[in-house]
This record gives structure tokens, C-alpha cells and sequence, in this order.
């Protein structure tokens, strides 16, 4: 294509450079590439006057700030003399503010940023061009030496170039306009409105101070300046937009209505609009930024919800790492590269917060009951960006008002909470998730068992699960796998559970029952995962004739008569089970495993009164429920792991994940433990940090069932926030146990807690205090040398 011949032999120094979009990325990056190179002839084209703007207000980081100050001195300078700063985030919901404080905002009109931004690129010499459409990309890119599309989220770039940047454009499920209102908030604020149509929030802040001659004695009570400016966004679901009406309302009788709604929070003020449109969300992704001399930036190469206030950040952080790059490289290939290798980890991070942002509020009907503080809590951690810990060292009054109303004594974090489960109560929330040992020999778990049970039951954990324990020896996954079909079997159990019992009081311990299905008679993990026997297979079964993978064995769809030949194995190995003396029982629906191929459309293609509609495919995985719960004792919990999603295309979703979890709790379910996935190999998951929580949030709040949350839960931070924020009632960790055995005895010694949720065992309690890792007897540093 044209302007992609010899980009390597390109240098970065003395460019032409044409800029397509004068928005503030496109700008700044003009501003920068001048003033590091005042012979470059830089020039940017903006099909808009240079006042129009669809904005109203725009929030900086103190971060991005300082790397203004560290590019720009000038800049910085006038954006301090602009910014309104604050520090609290008001709540409103159900009539209560609750106020959470120490968040540092800077924020000012996007009017002024761009005023700003204008007068800096006159004064360096670049040409801006108003009102001027830009010519055709292929021949810029022929007549400049470097193209930098920042033209938005709506791209023409973009879409001409699509076969190579391989754009992917998702829209979401709110509408929301940008409006605003002539008072300054003296915060963040986040207003419900429960209306007869559905629920709608109001997102507003300040964006510039109340006029110079404005006194402090006229100041009125309440939240709001006389003076000043703030923006406004009203955001609600689509059914519910269209519910109240605003589908047929032209702008001016949106704003009227808007108005009414929240008028509390306005205090009677009107709003107003700047050309302001109803619109839904975009998120922008792709998988190049650069082809040839051309380059994307900002809204062009990515977005991210408005919610986390990352629009004009992120095009302001992409000019600086572009120009550091282009400062940095001899050739522009290398230049372009170095960006996008910068800027993509830190763009991803940042996407990742705002899906969980804007999926939060998407969902915000789900958390309407809590008690405000608790409300609070959540809408201020919902991105995972701001969690328990970081949050008690912004505002701790409004933490401790959190975990008081909780109910955790004084002192204690959420996770050393006990928490109860049928006739069994743990006595705190982290759980040593079912993890796969390939150790067992002929199904019996031994020495290697008994020493890592034994070791995660000695590490705090409130409960400690089993591998998944397979029924039969055709259930096995490996030869490795343990089971619960013999007698012999049952004897190692019941000595893992002895110890555990003796050594470890008050920790629980529970098995995990499972049958492998369509995806058994494979190598050990660490021989090849999911790869078949090269010798000594066993034949498979499964729901329905299909192979896991191209190599894997293809299994038998299971008759009737098999059908219970497998629950009463299920039956017998949970008699067993409680015979040994196991604390809790969890069903393993999950991963593809036999009962989850049941689940799956993708794996189940019965036409048989177990296949075809999901009443129908959740029938085999009940029966075995049933059969199990008859035999498991009363006062024993028993919970089912269900894998959520397939994360692939035409199985289940979060819907049926939601529908699965309420069929087991009619049939007595204590908990569901919510994973996702391993149900096709072609899946696509959402990896990230605690990847899985939304699925659990979502069924513990639609259904009312306690949750186990897993995926990507590492820290113990990261636990007290979700359990706090009540989006889980115990949250499971694999990996961290394989890393430190003893993660809770460590969590409880780091948050300096000693307490009933965590025992340190007596021949261990010399280390219940982190040892010192360096020299403490060195002299200290003179403070003067003196005469």
C-alpha cells in the first residue's frame, strides 16, 4: 500500500509530520514532536472550528501530569493554573451520601485544554488547519514522513486501513449523553435515581472554580457551588432509556428530563447540552497501531470507559511515549514499534479496569439492595484498580464504617470473617482450591498427599479441598489422578483428613468428586496436558461422541443403563467420602469434565430426554446431585462447581451460568463455586486479575446463593475487597498455595492480625513475624559533619 514503501530507511529526526484529528492527543503529540525538533514541519488538520468541543469537563492523573511537567514545563504550567482539584467522591444512594475521601482529582475544561494546547503549538510553529477535512491517508503518507491518525473512536483511518490495524469495535448495554451544569461539585459524584422505568446514575464533577469575586460567606449549604462548572453524565440500560421515553425526545427535552430526574443532586439547576447526543459505548481494539509511516493514538488506537476517566489520559500518555520514542530511535520502523511494545501492556491494564467499570455500572440493578456504605465500597473498587488496602490509606474512617457494618470486630480484615455453610462454620473465607497432583498410584493418594494437604491445612486456609477425586478408574483423567472407589482409597483419605483434623483444628477439609468424560486417558500434566496415553488407554465415555481435542480419543455417548452405573458411582464415592470423615462435599460440574459435558451445548448433542434445551442437559448432573445429597450426611454442606462460561462461541454464557447455579440451589446446593471455561479447547477466556469474579458477583446477587470466586486471585488485598465489596462469599487460590503453603498464616502476620480467623500452629509461632532480611547494626547516616 501507498506510504508503506521503504518505512525502515525513514529516520525520525527533520520529519514532515501530518496530524489527522485536533483533539487533545493529537495536539499535545504535535506540540511535543516541535518543540524536541523545531525543524520538523509538523502540521494538523481538524475538520472542526477550534472552539467546537462535545465536552464539557476532562480529569488528568497526578501521574500523567507529571509527565506533562517532566515534557512540557509550558504546558504544565498553564494546566496549573487551570486544574480544580479535589479529593472526595460522594455516594448517593437510596437518599444516603456516603463520602470517601484522599482521591486526588485534577480536572478542567476541555475548552481551555484545547485553548491551551492551540496557543503552545503557535507559539513552537505548527501549522493548524480549521475547518479543514484532511486529504486522503495514501497521500500523506506519500507526501509526509510520518502520519499520526488521532481522528477518534469513529477512525476513518482506521476503517481505510482496517485489513491491517484489524480493528474490533464492541458496543455496550448503557446509553449515556454528556451534559453539564453552571455550579462546580465540590466532588465526584455518583447519584442513583431507582425510577418506574429502572435504575439510571448520574456521573458529575468540577471542572473549573467558582468566579474570582465569589465570596466564601455566600456559599450555600449543601453540595454545590453558585459558581463554577461541572460536567454531567447521565448513563442507564438500554430498555430503560427507551422505557422512560427518551427515544422520542429531541435534545432540549432529554436535558428538561434529565433534570427532573436528579434534580436533588442538582439543586434545582438546570443543565445543558453542546450538541450532546444520546450514544452507547465503544470499546476499541487493535491489533496493530502502526502500518508503515502511519500511526494510531488515542480514541483511534483504543478506548476505555469514560468511567474511570481515561479517555484523554491515555491520548495524552500515547503523545508522550510516541515523541519519547521517535526521540529515542534512529528509524522510524523502530520508533513505532517501541510505542506500541510501551504502550500496549499499559493500555490493556487500563481496558481491563474499565470493562470491569463499565460492567459494573451496566449491572448496577444487582447491588440496589445493599446498605449504602456497603454500596459505597463496591462502586469505589469495581475496576480493581482502588481496593481494600488502598482505599484505608486514602480515607480509613470510611473503610473502618465499612468493615464495622459488616461485621468484622475491630482489627479484623473481611477475609479472617468466619463464615457458615449448612452445620459447618469456617473460620475464615480463603479456600486451597481443588488443584490436580497426577500423584495418586492405582487412584490411592499417599505420602505426597498427606504432606500437601497437610501443609495448606498447617497454612491457615479456612478450607482445604481436594484434587478432583474421580469415581471410577475410568474416570480418571491420569493414571496419576486419585479416587474413591476402593476401600484402600478410602483408608489414605481418612488418614490425610486424621491429620488435618488433629493438627490443624478448625480447619476444614473437602473433597472434590468428579468423572474426567470425553477428556480421561490422557499423560500426566507435565508430560503433556490434555494429550491421550501413547500406551494403556482406557475407553471413554461421554454425553455425547465427541473428541476433546484433534488427537484425543473420541468417547461413547453413554446409554441409559450407564447413566446409572455413573450416579450410583458418584453415590458410592460420596458415601465413602463421608464415611472418612470429609467436612464438606463439592459436585465438580465444571472444566468438561463428564457432568459439564452434560451442560455445554457445544459438547452435548443428545436428542435424548438428556439433551436439546439446558432443562434438559442440567437433568443428568441433577440426578447425580440428587443421588449424592441423599447419601452425603444432612449437616454437611455439599456445593457444585459450574463452569459459568465456555467462552466460546454458541455455548453458555453468563445467562446460563446464572440458570445453572439456580437449578442446583432448588435442588439444595449449599454454594456454587464459579469457574469458567476448559470446556472446549478452542475457548477465548478474558484472562486478568480475578478474571472469573464478575460470574460469581453476578449468581450470588441474581440468585442469593453463597459463592466461591476463583481465577486469578493472588493477594490477599485483593480478597478483603471482594469480600467486603460483597461480590463473594470465600474466595479459592491454586497458584499462591503452590507458591507459599502457609499464604494465610502470611496475609494474617502482613495485616498484623492475631484473632480467632487464623491459628498459627504452636511448633510454628516463632515465625509468625516476618524475619529480617538484611542489617539493622549499621551506623546511621551523620546529619552534619559539624567544625
Amino acid at each position: 500500500m501507498a506510504g508503506a514503501i521503504a518505512v525502515a530507511t525513514r529516520t525520525c529526526a527533520s520529519v514532515r509530520v501530518a496530524v489527522i484529528g485536533g483533539g487533545p492527543g493529537g495536539l499535545y503529540a504535535a506540540a511535543l514532536l516541535k518543540r524536541l525538533d523545531p525543524d520538523r514541519e509538523v502540521t494538523v488538520w481538524e475538520r472542526n472550528a477550534p472552539d467546537d468541543t462535545f465536552g464539557f469537563g476532562v480529569v488528568l492523573s497526578d501521574e500523567t501530569l507529571g509527565g506533562i511537567e517532566h515534557a512540557d514545563p509550558v504546558v504544565y504550567a498553564a494546566l496549573q493554573d487551570e486544574f480544580v482539584r479535589w479529593d472526595d467522591i460522594d455516594i448517593v444512594h437510596r437518599g444516603v451520601r456516603s463520602t470517601s475521601g484522599g482521591h486526588g482529582f485534577a480536572a478542567l475544561g476541555r475548552r481551555r485544554l484545547l485553548e491551551i494546547l492551540h496557543e503552545r503549538c503557535r507559539s513552537l510553529g505548527v501549522e493548524l488547519r480549521f475547518r479543514a477535512e484532511a486529504p486522503p491517508v495514501a497521500e500523506l503518507m506519500t507526501a509526509y514522513d510520518l502520519v499520526i491518525a488521532a481522528d477518534g473512536v469513529h477512525s476513518a483511518t482506521r476503517a481505510a486501513y482496517a485489513e491491517v490495524f484489524g480493528p474490533s469495535v464492541e458496543e455496550h448495554r448503557c446509553r449515556y449523553i454528556w451534559l453539564a451544569a453552571d455550579f462546580a461539585f465540590d466532588s465526584f459524584r455518583f447519584e442513583i435515581a431507582e425510577t418506574e422505568h429502572g435504575v439510571m446514575q448520574l456521573h458529575g464533577y468540577p471542572y473549573s472554580r467558582p468566579s474570582p469575586d465569589h465570596h466564601p460567606s455566600t456559599r450555600p449549604c449543601g453540595p454545590q457551588n453558585q459558581f463554577g462548572a461541572s460536567t454531567v453524565i447521565v448513563e442507564m440500560r438500554e430498555e430503560v432509556w427507551r422505557a422512560a421515553g427518551f427515544a422520542d425526545l429531541d435534545e432540549q427535552e432529554s436535558v428538561e428530563l434529565c433534570g427532573k430526574i436528579f434534580t436533588d443532586a442538582l439543586g434545582g439547576r438546570q443543565l445543558r447540552s453542546n450538541k450532546s447526543t444520546w450514544t452507547t459505548f465503544r470499546t476499541v481494539v487493535n491489533d496493530r497501531w502502526s502500518h508503515g509511516n502511519l500511526v494510531l493514538l488515542g480514541d483511534a488506537a483504543h478506548t476505555a470507559h469514560f468511567s474511570i476517566g481515561s479517555g484523554t489520559k491515555l491520548a495524552v500518555e500515547d503523545a508522550l511515549a510516541l515523541a519519547a520514542c521517535l526521540e529515542e530511535r534512529t528509524a522510524l520502523d523502530e520508533a513505532l514499534a517501541a510505542y506500541e511494545e510501551e504502550r500496549r501492556p499499559v493500555v490493556a491494564s487500563t481496558q481491563r479496569a474499565a470493562r470491569a467499570s463499565l460492567e459494573w455500572f451496566e449491572n448496577l440493578g444487582l447491588y440496589l439492595h445493599q446498605p449504602a456504605r456497603q454500596f459505597a465500597f463496591n462502586l469505589l473498587t469495581r475496576s480493581r484498580r482502588v481496593t481494600h488496602d488502598n482505599l484505608r490509606l486514602r480515607d480509613a474512617h470510611f473503610t473502618a464504617a465499612v468493615e464495622r457494618e459488616f461485621g468484622c470486630p475491630a482489627g479484623t480484615p473481611p477475609m479472617f470473617t468466619p463464615f457458615r455453610l449448612r452445620g459447618l462454620t469456617l473460620r475464615n473465607r480463603v479456600v486451597v482450591s481443588p488443584m490436580d497432583m497426577y500423584s495418586a498410584v492405582d487412584g490411592v493418594p499417599g505420602d505426597f498427599h498427606l504432606v500437601h494437604l497437610g501443609a495448606r491445612a498447617l497454612g491457615g486456609a479456612g478450607l482445604v479441598m481436594t484434587e478432583m477425586v474421580c469415581v471410577s478408574a475410568e474416570g480418571r483423567i491420569t493414571p496419576g489422578c486419585a479416587g474413591l472407589y476402593s476401600p484402600r482409597q478410602a483408608d489414605s483419605w481418612g488418614r490425610i483428613i486424621r491429620f488435618v483434623h488433629a493438627q490443624s483444628p478448625g480447619t476444614a477439609i473437602g473433597v472434590q468428586l468428579g468423572h474426567s468424560g470425553r477428556k480421561g486417558s490422557t499423560k500426566l500434566m507435565w508430560e503433556g496436558m490434555d494429550e491421550p496415553l501413547e500406551e494403556g488407554n482406557w475407553p471413554l465415555v461421554a454425553a455425547s461422541p465427541i473428541p476433546y481435542g484433534p488427537r484425543s480419543q473420541t468417547p461413547r455417548q453413554l446409554t441409559r443403563a450407564q447413566l446409572t452405573d455413573i450416579r450410583e458411582q458418584f453415590a458410592s464415592a460420596a458415601w465413602r467420602a463421608a464415611r472418612c470423615g470429609f467436612d464438606l462435599l463439592e459436585l465438580h460440574c465444571a472444566h468438561g469434565y463428564l457432568l459439564s459435558g452434560f451442560l455445554s451445548p457445544l459438547t452435548n448433542r443428545r436428542t435424548d430426554a438428556y439433551g436439546g434445551s439446558l432443562e434438559r442437559r442440567l437433568r443428568f448432573p441433577l440426578e447425580v446431585f440428587d443421588a449424592v445429597r441423599a447419601v452425603w450426611p444432612e449437616e454437611r454442606p455439599m456445593t457444585v462447581r459450574i463452569s459459568a462460561t465456555d467462552w466460546a462461541e454458541g455455548g453458555n454464557t453468563g445467562d446460563e451460568g446464572v440458570a445453572i447455579a439456580r437449578a442446583f440451589a432448588a435442588h439444595g446446593a449449599d454454594a456454587v463455586d464459579v469457574s469458567t471455561g476448559q470446556v472446549v479447547a478452542d475457548e477465548e477466556p478474558e484472562y486478568g486479575r480475578s478474571y472469573q469474579t464478575p460470574f460469581a458477583d453476578r449468581i450470588r446477587h441474581e440468585t442469593g446463593l453463597p459463592v466461591i470466586a476463583v481465577g486469578a486471585i493472588s493477594s490477599w488485598d485483593d480478597v478483603n475487597s471482594l469480600i467486603l465489596a460483597g461480590r463473594t462469599d470465600l474466595c479459592a487460590l491454586a497458584r499462591p498455595h503452590l507458591y507459599d503453603p502457609h499464604w494465610t498464616l502470611h496475609a494474617a502476620a502482613e495485616q498484623g492480625y492475631e484473632g480467632p480467623g487464623v491459628a498459627w500452629p504452636k511448633p510454628y509461632r516463632a515465625g509468625s513475624r516476618r524475619p529480617q532480611t538484611g542489617r539493622v547494626d549499621a551506623p546511621k547516616p551523620r546529619l552534619s559533619l559539624g567544625t
